[in-house]
């Protein structure tokens, strides 16, 4: 399918989804929502793609945030439309089940970072900015910050970034623990490769349990958390990939995944 608002593209098992829209620094409206949602779950369904890396169009932005213009004069309900709209496409995301990586390339700001924190892994340039400006305009974050930023880096940076609103650094968010790599921008592509193609290679069937794990574990109670790992690290012993990893092991070569 093509799309008004995405490029996508293919190399080996890596797909690359870039929001394109440079004229308004990659700005999420309804229409992006609605085609990220899509694209992400044309992925899921593709057996062929193991490893998502989401990104913005040109230099300046990854995402600089919702697209201001279409939800200045919403109503209270057209406002929750939009805000749920966000959400469930982030929660799909983040939910996919093969691994996604946000390459951060500049503004990733409101939205913008909300839709990097619904990725597994970020890797952004030495020259990203990262924040939750919407107090600003007089409202709250509106796509997860508020969730997300509590869980990733604790309460009291998620209060001190949705509250004051202004920009950080990607040192800063490395140092808080929302992002997990920076680099410069020339290198950002070659590491952001990198870690898709050793993701590319890894057993399907064991990422997406450690993603589940994680994520969902993640929300329960300890012992249910514990629980659910048990159950998971069960199914994938079931696997002909787990036979082929512990034989590679054995016999000192390397695993050759297939997702079976």
């Amino acid at each position: 399918m093509s799309y008004a608002h995405l490029l996508v593209s293919d190399q080996d098992a890596v797909r690359t989804i870039t929001v394109h829209r440079p004229d308004k620094l990659n700005a999420l409206n309804h229409a992006t929502i609605g085609e990220l949602h899509h694209a992400f779950a044309a992925a899921r369904a593709d057996a062929a793609v193991r490893v998502l890396v989401l990104t913005g169009a040109g230099p300046k932005a990854f995402v600089a945030g919702a697209d201001i213009s279409e939800f200045a004069s919403a109503t209270p309900v057209q406002a929750r439309a939009f805000s749920e709209a966000g959400q469930q496409m982030m929660r799909s995301v983040e939910t996919l089940g093969k691994p996604v990586i946000a390459r951060i390339n500049g503004f990733a700001l409101g939205g913008g970072m909300e839709l990097a924190m619904c990725c597994h892994l970020r890797i952004a340039a030495e020259s990203a900015k990262l924040g939750t400006p919407e107090i600003n305009l007089g409202i709250l974050p509106g796509f997860g910050a508020t969730q997300r930023l509590t869980r990733l880096c604790g309460r009291a940076a998620a209060l001190e970034l949705c509250l004051l609103g202004a920009p950080i650094t990607a040192q800063r968010a490395l140092e808080l623990g929302i992002v997990n790599r920076v680099v410069p921008a020339a290198e950002l592509d070659a590491e952001v490769m990198k870690v898709a193609a050793q993701l590319a290679r890894s057993a399907p069937h064991a990422l997406r349990a450690i993603l589940d794990a994680v994520i969902l574990g993640g929300d329960m109670a300890l012992d249910q958390g514990l629980s659910y790992e048990t159950h998971l690290f069960a199914v994938t012993a079931s696997t002909a990939d787990m036979r082929e990893g512990t034989a590679a092991f054995l016999e000192k070569r390397p695993a050759q995944f297939r997702g079976t």
